[in-house]
C-alpha cells in the first residue's frame, strides 16, 4: 500500500493524493494548482500516472484546488467513478463548466490582444470537456460507508468549510486512512462544525492556517466599519469573493447589518452567475448548515443579482456608492477583474478581500500593498484602500486544528501535513509534536509513502 503526494504538498493548492492499495489506484482529490506561475505550469505537465489506469476519484469538496483538474483527467482517459457528497456534486456542476468557460475566454482574449507568449494560446480544458466529466460523478451520503473495491471502503464525514465538504475515511485491509480535506471552523455562523474523528492509522491534515490564529475581531463590526467609512467618502466597496461558501457568509452579515441599520442602505450587487446558482444550491440543503429557511431567504434577498455582461459593465460606469460582490476570491479571474480595473485606481474606493490569498495571486499582491497589479496584460494602479477580513476564512486556524486533533483517542502511526505554504505546514508540525507528541511529517511534492510502515505505532 502506497500514497503519493501529487499536489497539495509544499503549497496550498493542487490537492491530489494517489492511493495504491487492494489492487486499485484511487485518487483522493483532483485539484488545480493556483498561484505563482511555476505552480500553475504543473497543470500542463503530463499526469504522473496514465489517467486510464486510475480506477476512481474521491473528492473532499468542490473548490477548484480540489476538483478543478477532473476535466483534464477525464479528457486524457480517466473513465472511473468520481465519488463525492451530494452537495459537492451539485457545486461541481457549476464550478467545473465555469472554470472551462473562463479558460476558453481568457485564451480567446489573449489571442485577440496578442498578450500571450503562445500562438495560439489554448485553454487547459473547455467548458464542454468540463460538462462531459460530470457524467462520472457518483454522489454518496454522509456517514454511510460504501465499498469501491473488495476490502476498500470509503466514508464521508462532515468537515464544515463549505456545503458538502467532507473528511474522507478510507479503510483498506485493516488500515484506516483519514484525509481531513479542508477543515471548517467549529463556531462558524453558517456551516456545521467538523465531525469528531477518534482514530486513524495514517492521517493527512491540512495546514492552510497552520502558523496563525484568526483575528478575533467580530467580522460584523469590521465589515460595518469598512462599508460606512467607504460610503462616507463617496466610494464603492468591491469584494472579490469565492462563489461557493464565502458569498453566502458575506450576504449573511450584510443582511444582519442592514436589518440593524448599522450600515447605510447602499445597493448590494452580486455579480457572479455562478454565485447565484451556488446560493440556490445552498438553500436546497437545509439540513447541512445552521441557517433557518427564513434566514436563507433573507440573505439571498439582500443583493440584486447581475446575470448578463452588459449589466455587469454598467456597474463600472455608475460610480455611486455601492457594494459589489464578484468572483473570484483571490482575483485570479472572472468579472471581478473588470471591476478592479474600474475602481482600484480611485482612493475613495475599497477593495475588500475575505480570507486566504495564495502566494502569486493578485489578491495576495494587493493585500501585501502592491502599488499596481497586472490585469489583461496591462498594469492597473491600486490607490483604493485594500483590506482583508481574514477572520472570514472558512479554514480552521492552528488552534482549531489542534482542538480537532485532540479528539483522537490515540496517536496515528503517522500524521502528514499538507495543503499549506511551507512556513504554515512546518509550524503546525512543530505544534503537533510539542503538544501531542505525535509522529509527524511534512511530505514533499511527489513523495511516495509506504503506508504499512507509516501505520506502525
Amino acid at each position: 500500500m502506497h500514497l503519493t503526494f501529487l499536489g497539495g504538498a509544499g503549497t496550498v493548492t493542487g490537492s491530489k493524493y494517489l492511493l495504491e492499495a487492494a489492487g486499485r489506484r484511487v485518487l483522493v482529490d483532483c485539484g488545480l494548482f493556483q498561484g505563482i506561475k511555476q505552480l500553475r505550469l504543473r497543470n500542463w505537465d503530463p499526469f504522473p500516472v496514465d489517467p486510464a489506469r486510475v480506477d476512481a476519484v474521491v473528492l473532499t469538496h468542490a473548490h477548484l484546488d480540489h476538483s478543478g483538474y477532473l476535466p483534464l483527467l477525464a479528457r486524457n482517459g480517466f473513465k472511473g467513478p468520481v465519488y463525492c457528497t451530494h452537495p459537492t456534486r451539485d457545486y461541481c456542476s457549476i464550478l467545473l463548466p465555469d472554470s472551462g468557460f473562463l479558460q476558453e475566454r481568457d485564451a480567446e482574449y489573449a489571442n485577440r490582444h496578442g498578450i500571450s507568449k503562445h500562438s495560439p494560446a489554448l485553454p487547459l480544458y473547455t467548458q464542454a470537456e468540463a460538462e462531459a466529466c460530470l457524467d462520472l460523478f457518483v454522489p454518496k451520503a454522509f456517514d454511510a460507508p460504501f465499498e469501491i473495491a473488495p476490502r476498500l471502503t470509503v466514508c464521508f464525514r462532515r468537515a464544515g468549510h463549505i456545503l458538502g465538504a467532507a473528511i474522507v475515511e478510507i479503510s483498506v485491509r485493516g488500515t484506516k486512512l483519514v484525509f481531513s480535506g479542508d477543515l471548517g471552523r467549529p463556531n462558524d455562523p453558517i456551516m456545521v462544525a467538523p465531525a469528531v474523528v477518534q482514530h486513524a492509522d495514517v492521517l493527512i491534515v491540512e495546514s492552510t492556517y497552520g502558523n496563525r490564529r484568526h483575528d478575533s475581531t467580530d467580522p460584523e463590526d469590521a465589515l460595518a466599519d469598512i462599508i460606512a467609512r467607504t460610503a462616507a467618502r463617496g466610494g464603492v466597496v468591491i469584494i472579490p469573493t469565492f462563489a461557493v461558501g464565502r458569498v453566502q457568509t458575506i450576504l449573511y452579515y450584510l443582511y444582519r447589518l442592514k436589518r440593524s441599520r448599522r450600515i447605510p442602505d447602499l445597493p448590494v450587487f452580486l455579480d457572479s452567475p455562478m454565485a447565484v446558482d451556488a446560493s440556490t444550491i445552498f438553500r436546497a440543503y437545509r439540513s447541512e448548515h445552521r441557517l433557518s429557511p427564513e434566514e436563507c431567504r433573507a440573505l439571498c434577498a439582500v443583493a440584486q443579482y447581475v446575470h448578463d455582461v452588459e449589466a455587469s459593465k454598467a456597474l463600472d460606469h455608475n460610480r455611486v456608492p455601492k457594494v459589489i460582490l464578484s468572483a473570484s476570491g483571490m482575483a485570479t479571474g472572472g468579472r471581478v477583474l473588470h471591476h478592479l480595473k474600474a475602481f482600484a485606481p480611485d482612493p475613495r474606493n475599497t477593495i475588500l478581500f475575505a480570507g486566504f490569498q495564495a502566494v502569486g495571486t493578485r489578491g495576495a499582491a494587493m493585500v501585501a500593498g502592491a502599488p499596481s497589479v497586472k490585469i489583461h496584460g496591462e498594469y492597473v494602479p491600486v490607490r483604493a484602500e485594500v483590506k482583508n477580513l481574514s477572520m472570514l476564512s472558512a479554514h480552521a486556524d492552528r488552534e482549531e486544528i489542534l482542538t480537532w486533533l485532540g479528539h483522537f483517542t490515540e496517536a496515528p502511526g503517522l500524521t502528514c501535513i499538507t495543503h499549506g505554504e511551507p512556513e504554515a505546514s512546518d509550524a503546525l508540525r512543530l505544534a503537533i509534536e510539542e503538544r501531542l507528541h505525535w509522529r509527524v511529517r511534512v511530505p514533499e511534492h511527489r513523495e511516495r509513502l509506504d503506508l504499512k510502515k507509516a501505520a506502525r505505532r
